[in-house]
């Protein structure tokens, strides 16, 4: 009996993608419409001036940064490398799942 198990892991990782992905269009979708309920709540005037701030911050957030760099880019080399050996550590279950798979089928 021949088992094709490039589909099957292909029709698998599929799904997982696009179960996050519509997850995600979920997330996004309900988080606008609670803002726009939010944004009902309030007074015209309010939600401008709110606006005004967030462009100005986000204005602030462009310019550069006068705090301490060095800090920011060695944490973020950390949460990175951490990120990394995580990711490389999903590869290798994968890898050895597969083998698995490969050496009971043959």
């Amino acid at each position: 009996m021949s088992v094709q198990f490039d589909g099957n892991i292909n029709s698998a990782l599929l799904s997982g993608m696009l179960g996050v992905q519509r997850a995600s269009n979920g997330i996004t979708q309900h988080s606008i419409s609670l803002a726009q309920q939010q944004a009902q709540l309030r007074a015209p005037e309010d939600v401008l001036q709110d606006a005004a701030k967030q462009q100005l911050s986000m204005a602030k957030n462009m310019l550069p940064a006068t705090g301490d760099s060095m800090t920011s880019d060695l944490v973020g080399l950390s949460l990175n490398l951490r990120n990394a050996q995580a990711s490389g550590k999903v590869l290798d279950v994968v890898k050895e799942t597969v083998g698995t798979l490969l050496d009971e089928k043959a």
